[in-house]
C-alpha cells in the first residue's frame, strides 16, 4: 500500500523567537509528518514544554555546546526506529547541526551547514564539514540507498538561486569553492528535488532582513531537500513556502510518495 509523507524543513533563526511568533499554530495548520528545523539556537531545558514536544509528535533536539548558537530539531509523527547525531567528529559535533533518522523505508539527515562568512577559518571549517558529511553519506549508501537530506545548506548552487550573482562572487555563500562541492554533492548521485522539478524558476529562501530585502524579493536560495537518485521516483511534489513569515528564511518541503 503506498502513502505519503510531508516533510518540511525550516530555518528558524531561533526557535523561542519562532514559537512566539506562532511556530506551533504554523505546524497546527500545515501538520507536517517530519518537520525538521534548523538554528534553534536553544537547549531543550530552556524551552516551554509545549515547544520541547509538540502535541503529535516525538522531538528531538540537537544543540551546541555553545549557548543560544547554531541547532537542529526534528519533529516526527511516526517514531524512527533510530535516532543519531553525530557526524563522528567532536569538532563539528559540538555545533549541534546534524539530526539523522531511520524511518522504515528511507534515512533522512536534518542539517544545518556552516556559514563560511566569518573568515578564512570558517569558510576551512565549512567546506572541511561539507567533505566529512558526502563521505559519510557515500559510506552509508553501500548499504541504504534511500537517503533524503534536507536543511539550510548555506550556498546558493548556481546563478538562478541568488538574485545578484555577479555583485556575490566573492561572498561566502556563493564562492566557486562552496558551488564547485554542490556539483560534486549532485554529482554524485544526490537530487535536487525543487530545482529538478522547476529547473527555470527563481525562488529564494533567504532573504536579509537589515536592508528590506524579503519586499523587494532581493534573494538567495539556500535551504534544499535532496534524496538519492534512488528514491528519485518517490519525490512528489516539491514546494517552498515564502509567505510564511517569522524568520530571515522561508520553509521548504516535499511530499514523498512511497511503496
Amino acid at each position: 500500500m503506498s502513502r505519503t509523507v510531508k516533510i518540511i524543513s525550516w530555518n528558524v533563526n531561533g526557535v523561542r523567537s519562532a514559537h512566539k511568533k506562532g511556530l506551533l499554530d504554523w505546524i497546527k495548520i500545515e501538520s507536517p509528518d517530519i518537520l525538521c528545523i534548523q538554528e534553534t539556537k536553544a537547549h531543550e531545558a530552556q524551552l516551554a514544554p509545549e515547544l520541547a514536544a509538540p502535541e503529535g509528535y516525538f522531538a528531538y533536539w540537537c544543540s551546541a555546546q555553545r549557548k543560544g548558537y547554531s541547532g537542529v530539531a526534528v519533529f516526527s509523527k511516526e517514531k524512527p526506529l533510530h535516532v543519531s547525531m553525530s557526524l563522528g567528529s567532536e569538532r563539528f559535533d559540538s555545533e549541534g547541526r546534524l539530526i539523522r533518522l531511520d524511518f522504515e523505508h528511507f534515512i533522512l539527515f536534518n542539517v544545518y551547514f556552516p556559514n563560511g562568512g566569518m573568515g578564512p577559518e570558517r569558510l576551512q571549517f565549512k567546506m572541511d564539514f561539507y567533505d566529512a558529511f558526502l563521505e559519510m553519506l557515500q559510506e552509508l549508501r553501500k548499504t541504504h540507498a534511500r537517503l533524503v537530506i534536507v536543511g539550510d545548506v548555506n550556498t546558493a548552487h548556481n546563478e538562478i538561486d541568488i538574485a545578484r550573482p555577479k555583485q556575490n562572487v566573492k561572498t561566502s555563500g556563493f564562492l566557486p569553492i562552496e558551488r564547485a562541492w554542490m556539483d560534486k554533492f549532485v554529482g554524485h548521485g544526490y537530487v535536487d528535488t525543487f530545482r529538478k522539478r522547476f529547473p527555470d524558476t527563481v525562488q529564494y529562501t533567504w532573504w536579509d532582513m537589515k536592508s528590506g530585502a524579503r519586499q523587494r524579493n532581493i534573494g538567495w536560495r539556500l535551504d534544499y531537500v535532496f534524496v538519492t537518485e534512488e528514491m528519485a521516483h518517490c519525490a512528489g511534489e516539491p514546494f517552498a513556502s515564502p509567505d510564511v513569515m517569522g524568520s530571515d528564511h522561508c520553509p521548504v518541503g516535499i511530499i514523498l510518495e512511497l511503496e
